[in-house]
This record gives C-alpha cells, sequence and structure tokens, in this order.
C-alpha cells in the first residue's frame, strides 16, 4: 500500500497553487484511517483521528502536498511557450525534459535547446538561462491558444521508478514523502489508543513561503505541532555534516525552530522502540512547516523529522522506503508515549 500510495502522489500534478488533484489522492488513502477529513479555504487538506481522552490535546503532523514546477509566461508567434518558475526549481535540470502543460487539455511538451552542433563557442561554456528556454507541443501559436492560458501550470513528466536497494526515485518527493510518513503514522495508531486528537494535515504552497501551514495551524490551534519534510541526502560530493544517509533512519531536527522537550521526547522515543534515526541541527529557520506552525497564533511547541532525499528539487528526487515506515513508526509511539501527560513541559520554555 505504501508503494501504491507514492506511486499515485509522484505522478499527480500539484504545482503550488493548484494542488487539488494531489489532495484527491491523499483524501482516497487517508479516509479509512481517519474519522474525519476537512479541507480548508486554502485547500490544505486535514485527516483527523479522534484521541480517547475526555478533553483531549491536539496534535498537528504536516507534510505539504505541494510540487514546484513551471507556469505558462508568453506564447510566440510559432507556437513556442516560454515559461518561469513557481518554487525554487534548478534550470540546470530543465533542458529536454519531457513537460505536461495542464490547460483545458494536458498538452504534452519538450523543453528543446540548440544542438551543440551550431552554438558557438562561447555559449558551450555557459548554461542555458530560463528565460532562454522554450517548450514544443507541436502546434501552431492558434492551436495552442485553443487550450493553453497564460498563467497554466507545468509539470515534469516522470513516473516513479523503483531503484536497488528498496529506493525509489521521482518528481515530488519533496515533500509527498513526508505526506506518506502521515500514512504510515495513522495506519500504526489505527490500532493503538491514544488520548490525543491527531490532525495529519497535507499543507499548501510550501513551496513558495509555509502559506497553507500558517493558517491550517490558525485554525487548529495545536499543542504540539510536528512538521515532516525531506532533509540532504549523501552523495559523494556533498560534506558529511550537511547530511544524512539514506537507509539509516529519519533525522530528528533541533534548534532555534525546535521546542527541546519535543526533540528529546522524539528522541527517547526513537531509543525505547529501537528506531533508527539521525539528527539535524537548524541554528535558525529550517524552512519547513514547521516554521510557519511555531509562530502561528500566541506560539506552537514545534518539533521536525525529515526523510533523507537525495538530488532535491530534481525530477529525480531519490528516497528509501525504510526510513518513510521508521518515520512514521516514529510519530505514532511518539503521539501515544503523551498518553496521560498534562504536555506542561511542553507547552512552554
Amino acid at each position: 500500500m505504501l508503494r501504491d500510495l507514492l506511486k499515485e502522489l509522484v505522478e499527480a500534478h500539484g504545482v503550488t497553487g493548484f494542488e487539488h488533484e494531489a489532495a484527491k489522492v491523499v483524501e482516497k488513502y487517508f479516509l479509512p484511517y481517519s474519522d474525519e477529513i476537512k479541507i480548508d479555504k486554502m485547500g490544505s487538506l486535514s485527516a483527523i483521528k479522534k484521541g480517547k481522552a475526555q478533553s483531549p490535546k491536539r496534535i498537528m503532523l504536516a507534510a505539504h502536498m505541494d510540487e514546484i514546477g513551471l507556469m505558462v509566461k508568453k506564447i510566440d508567434d510559432k507556437g513556442f511557450i516560454q515559461f518561469t518558475n513557481v518554487g525554487g526549481v534548478d534550470q540546470r535540470t530543465l533542458l529536454t525534459q519531457e513537460v505536461i502543460i495542464h490547460g483545458k487539455k494536458d498538452l504534452f511538451g519538450v523543453i528543446g535547446s540548440k544542438p551543440p552542433h551550431i552554438l558557438e563557442a562561447s555559449e558551450r561554456k555557459k548554461a542555458v538561462k530560463m528565460e532562454d528556454m522554450l517548450i514544443d507541443v507541436g502546434l501552431s501559436k492558434e492551436d495552442v491558444e485553443k487550450y493553453i492560458s497564460i498563467g497554466d501550470p507545468i509539470t515534469i513528466r516522470r513516473k516513479l521508478m523503483n531503484l536497488q536497494n528498496d529506493m525509489v526515485a521521482g518528481k515530488a518527493l519533496d515533500d509527498r514523502a513526508g505526506v506518506a510518513v502521515m500514512y504510515e503514522c495513522l495506519k500504526e495508531l489505527k490500532n493503538m489508543h491514544h488520548d490525543c486528537d491527531v490532525y495529519a494535515v497535507a499543507t499548501v504552497q510550501e513551496e513558495v513561503g509555509y502559506r497553507g501551514a500558517i493558517p491550517a495551524t490558525f485554525e487548529i490551534s495545536p499543542h504540539i505541532g510536528i512538521a515532516i519534510d525531506v532533509g540532504f541526502g549523501s552523495t559523494p560530493e556533498l560534506p558529511k555534516d550537511e547530511t544524512s544517509d539514506l537507509g539509516k533512519g529519519p533525522c530528528i531536527g533541533f534548534g532555534a525552530n525546535i521546542h527541546p522537550k519535543v526533540y528529546e521526547r522524539l528522541v527517547k522515543v526513537a531509543k525505547e522502540y529501537n528506531i533508527p534515526y539521525q539528527q539535524d541541527i537548524y541554528p535558525g529557520a529550517t524552512g519547513t512547516d514547521a516554521w510557519g506552525m511555531q509562530i502561528t497564533r500566541g506560539g506552537v511547541s514545534t518539533g521536525l523529522i525529515s526523510i533523507p532525499l537525495r538530488y532535491m528539487h530534481t525530477s529525480v528526487e531519490t528516497v528509501q522506503i525504510n526510513d518513510i515506515k521508521n518515520a512514521g513508526k516514529l510519530l505514532a509511539y511518539f503521539i501515544v508515549s503523551l498518553n496521560g501527560e498534562d504536555l506542561e513541559g511542553m507547552l512552554c520554555y
């Protein structure tokens, strides 16, 4: 089921501001493990699982379901499409990509470039800028304009790929791997007693500034919030102190954006249940929904769990399945560990 969810999530289209297709997949998989599904005014989806306490505390989990992508900027006289980015797209990866333009109907296209044979010597030494790239869908301007309008979102056309050693690669694993973690957590909680109400929120518009997490947190007003996102997975050229290893468990974040008692409890639970984990240090803002959650209303005690991911913000982002499973298990046991507690130590500094 987890691989099925990942496949459908990764292959769904949900550029920031256009997350509705991804939200349908989340609802389909979360509904059997939830008591209620709500979608707020921004489009963030909350799967609510009620706790057993008479006056339950509220635990909010948040993972963003939006993905970076592109947007139609101009259609030229020959039908070629100029585009801009939505979120932090690495333009080095765009040339020769297959894309889907989501207009009145989906149109397939390719991002082309000059053949190397006719480049000037000086051009061969420079990366092509995004503003100099074009999408070719094979139609005239008149035909393109029947289906495509300025502002239509564009996604990279990419299927989820199964690699060796239980790894998978594809687009949008930042942060649909985090959404999958919440799914694993809800599955675990289905057979566990927990006092707290749990809100598993697939947020929108994280890639342009936590815009879904802030109103969702305001509405839920959680006692504790934990964001689930991705971190930099180690590859040979990256420094070890800035990365984490795939397959060695999720990373537990610590720093100014993280409540120390939430961090300590996550570490304690991981050790108690022999769940492999790694640690991430954040001296300032984490660049995740944890930041939006922490500073909403009067402030929220916040934690962060990250899945090691290679090749971030490309169409071949890569994660290890067991890291997702272990992160879901860690969250479930963390929630259960709060049974019978008043949470006083976690609700203030």
